[in-house]
This record gives structure tokens, C-alpha cells and sequence, in this order.
């Protein structure tokens, strides 16, 4: 199987070029090429496949198998390959996701895609449809005790479920210890992606994550998104916010009079290369 890994703000896949190439069994695929130590290493597998319903399709699995809708950063990678490597010529494309069909702005400098923004659609914020178990109209700032430790809570859908609390330095978290419990816990019966978030300023946050299927990751652009837009529900920042993640920094606008969030940050090219499956 041909491959090319990709990164965005170092949150890393293993893209398929699927118009050329055969994947039967893409759980199967993701848990060999996903290891760091036996396969190519990665944060899961992304195959790109002829749509239907838009310009392209994104088919994505989690490291450990597991399918997951939708990933900020991995679109954008995905708009990066279909440009650089000629599957389209244009730069206003639309990708079909397990989240709906989004949007792509694409920023080329000598003919290649150096940056790309990302119409991610509508914070879902109702409790059944993140999916969390709560017979609350919606969680905001909710108190919850996990592992021993409080912390308040808020739920955010962006497609697939996030949960966001605000700590007062994401350095000094146990995040291997903590993020495990969190996606696990009973109250979100799909697991769920934890943001840990310190607020700098009105304009700017630093967020760690970990990511369900993955485990801690150096940047999720879903997540970005679900975080700011958490952000705002609290009233702790403004509606443009510099989102700095371990892997690098993402732009994240909520556009009010749309109900809708954007996100804009780079999408890199690592290698190719040839692999067994």
C-alpha cells in the first residue's frame, strides 16, 4: 500500500489515496501503520475516497481501530493532498466527513498548500446529541469528580463529543492518568475527546487533549473548536481566539450571525513510502 504521512500542528496521520489504492479492512490497516515502534507511526489512518455527496471523502480511523467522524487537522490535510497531488485544481473544495460535509479554503504559495481554513459547521451543545448522560438543557461548567480531583465541566459536539475543563496550568497535568478516566466515564456512552484548557487572555488559550482511540495528541482541531467555542459559553474569551497547542497554534473564529466556528492552521507533508498490510 502507498502512503504519505501528514501533520497538522503535529497531530499526524497516514493518508490513502483510495481513487489508486485498495484498503479492506481500514480498522485493521490504522492499528499496524499507527504504531510507533513496528509501523509507520501515527495518530490513526485517513483514507481518501471518491464522494457522492461532495468533491471528496474522508474516511478516518482512530490508532486504535476504532472509527472516529471527523478531524480538524486531518481535513486539512486531506485538502493539502488532493491540491498538491492533482486530484483537483481548485481551491474551494468540500470534503464528506462522519460529521456532514465541510467546507475548505485553500492558501497555496508556489503551487503548493501551505494553509487551509475549515468552515467545522454549528457547536452542538444538546446533552443527546454530543452524546453525554445528563438530563441537563446543556452542560456548562458543570461540576464532576473524576479521578479524585473536581473540576467543572463543559460539553461540546463538533462533531464527535468533547469534554472541556479549565485547569489552572496544562503543563502539570497527569493527562496519561486523567485522560483515560474522562474518556471512559459512564457519562459518555461513545467515550469522548478531553480538552484541558488555561485561559491566557481574552484572545489567546493553551489546550492539551486527549483524544479517545488516540491518547494524548499534540494538537486536535476539533477540539480547538469545541474549546473556544467553551470558551465563550463561559464568557471567558472573545469570538477570535489563538488556540496554542503543544504541537503548534490554531486560529479559531466564531461567527455569530452563522452560529458557525472556523478554523484555520497549516497542513504539512512528511514522507511517502510503501507499506504491507
Amino acid at each position: 500500500m502507498k502512503f504519505t504521512k501528514m501533520q497538522g500542528c503535529g497531530n499526524d496521520y497516514v493518508y490513502v489515496n483510495c481513487f489508486k489504492e485498495s484498503v479492506e479492512d481500514g480498522s485493521k490497516a490504522a492499528i499496524k501503520v499507527s504504531n510507533r515502534h513496528f509501523g509507520i507511526g501515527s495518530d490513526g489512518l485517513i483514507l481518501i475516497k471518491p464522494s457522492d455527496k461532495a468533491d471528496f471523502m474522508m474516511d478516518m480511523y482512530n490508532a486504535d481501530g476504532s472509527r472516529s467522524q471527523m478531524c480538524g487537522n486531518g481535513i486539512r490535510c486531506v485538502a493539502k493532498y488532493v491540491y498538491d497531488y492533482g486530484l483537483t485544481d481548485r481551491k474551494n473544495i468540500s470534503i464528506e466527513t462522519g460529521a456532514g460535509i465541510k467546507y475548505l479554503d485553500l492558501k497555496v504559495e508556489e503551487g503548493r498548500v501551505t494553509e487551509v481554513t475549515v468552515d467545522m459547521g454549528t457547536p452542538i451543545i444538546v446533552p443527546e446529541l454530543i452524546p453525554v448522560v445528563s438530563d441537563r438543557e446543556r452542560i456548562v461548567a458543570m461540576p464532576i469528580t473524576v479521578g479524585g480531583i473536581s473540576y467543572e465541566m463543559t460539553c461540546v459536539s463538533m462533531g464527535n463529543p468533547h469534554a472541556i475543563v479549565f485547569v489552572d496550568n496544562t503543563k502539570s497535568i497527569d493527562i496519561e492518568k486523567i485522560g483515560p478516566l474522562f474518556e471512559n466515564h459512564t457519562m459518555f456512552p461513545e467515550r469522548t475527546n478531553t480538552e484541558f484548557i488555561h485561559v491566557i487572555d481574552r484572545h489567546t488559550i493553551d489546550m492539551r487533549v486527549w483524544e479517545r482511540g488516540s491518547g494524548e495528541t499534540l494538537a486536535c482541531g476539533t477540539g480547538a473548536c469545541a474549546s473556544v467555542y467553551a470558551c465563550i459559553l463561559n464568557e471567558l474569551t472573545e469570538d477570535e481566539v489563538r488556540v496554542r497547542l503543544l504541537g503548534g497554534e490554531l486560529k479559531i473564529k466564531y461567527d455569530r450571525e452563522k452560529n458557525t466556528i472556523f478554523m484555520t492552521g497549516p497542513a504539512v507533508t512528511v514522507f511517502e513510502g510503501e507499506i504491507y498490510v
